[in-house]
C-alpha cells in the first residue's frame, strides 16, 4: 500500500497504524514521487492526500489513471462536496475526510477490496453479448462492433454489476453502494454522471439508450440477453 501526504507527521503515523494493522506501506511526501513509487513498486491501493505542495492530489490522481487502475482512496481536509464529487469523478474509489480514525481509514480500505474481489457467489457466464456489444467479464474487455472500447474503474464496475444482474432492477441506492460505498447511497447525481459517460461509449445513440434503461426516479436496468 502506498500513503502520499505531505505532512510528515500524517505519513509517521499512517504508517506505523497500517503496519499494525498487518499491511506493506510504502510512503510519498509528493506527488511526483507518488507516481515514481506506482511504476517501480506496483502497490495493490494508494492512500491520497489533496493539499500538497508541487503536484496537488487532483493532478496526482489524474496522471495515476492514466498509468493504473490501482483502488485510490482520497484521505483529506478538504471536505466539501465538491471536492468529493470531483475526486471520485478522476478516479478515487473512496473519499474520508480528516480528521479521521484509523479504525474508519481500515474499514474503508477492506470495503474497497471487497467491492473489487470477484464475487465467488455468481456464475455468470464469462462472456454476456447484449445487442451490439460483448462483455468478457473474466478479461475486463468490451467490443463494440469489433472494437474494444476502453473503460474507466468506475465504468467498468458499473456496466460489470449491472450485467451480472441483468433482468433486474437496479436501485440508485444498491447501486451507489456496491460500486462506491454504503456511504455513497444518496449521492445520485454522482451515479447519474457516471451512467451517462459509460452511455455515451457503448450506446449507439446515448440520447435514447437501449442498453442500460432508466427506470425513473428508481434505479437502472440492463435486460437479461437472449439465450
Amino acid at each position: 500500500m502506498l500513503v502520499v501526504d505531505d505532512e510528515p507527521r500524517i505519513i509517521r503515523f499512517l504508517d506505523i497504524k497500517l503496519k499494525t494493522s498487518g499491511y506493506e506501506v510504502l510512503t510519498a511526501d509528493s506527488g511526483t514521487e507518488a507516481l515514481e513509487q506506482l511504476q517501480s513498486s506496483e502497490p495493490d491501493m494508494v492512500v491520497l492526500d489533496l493539499v500538497m505542495s508541487g503536484m496537488d492530489g487532483f493532478e496526482t490522481l489524474k496522471q495515476l489513471r492514466a498509468l493504473s487502475a490501482v483502488p485510490v482512496i482520497i484521505l483529506s481536509g478538504k471536505e466539501s462536496n465538491a471536492d468529493k464529487v470531483k475526486g471520485l469523478e478522476l478516479g478515487a474509489d473512496d473519499y474520508l475526510s480528516k480528521p479521521f480514525s484509523p479504525e474508519e481509514l481500515i474499514a474503508r480500505i477492506e470495503a474497497v477490496r471487497r467491492r473489487l474481489a470477484p464475487s465467488q457467489e455468481r456464475k455468470t457466464s464469462d462472456i454476456i453479448t447484449l445487442g451490439h456489444i460483448a462483455i468478457n467479464l473474466k478479461k475486463h474487455i468490451v467490443i463494440l462492433e469489433g472494437q474494444e472500447i476502453p473503460l474507466t474503474r468506475i465504468e467498468w464496475l458499473l456496466l460489470s454489476e449491472l450485467v451480472r444482474n441483468a433482468g433486474k432492477l437496479m436501485l440508485y441506492g444498491e447501486l451507489l453502494a456496491k460500486v462506491w460505498g454504503p456511504e455513497y447511497r444518496d449521492d445520485v447525481q454522482i451515479l447519474r454522471t457516471w451512467i451517462s459517460r459509460l452511455r455515451h461509449k457503448i450506446e449507439r445513440d446515448a440520447s435514447q439508450p437501449q442498453l442500460i434503461r432508466t427506470i425513473p426516479k428508481t434505479g437502472y436496468i440492463i435486460d437479461q440477453p437472449a439465450a
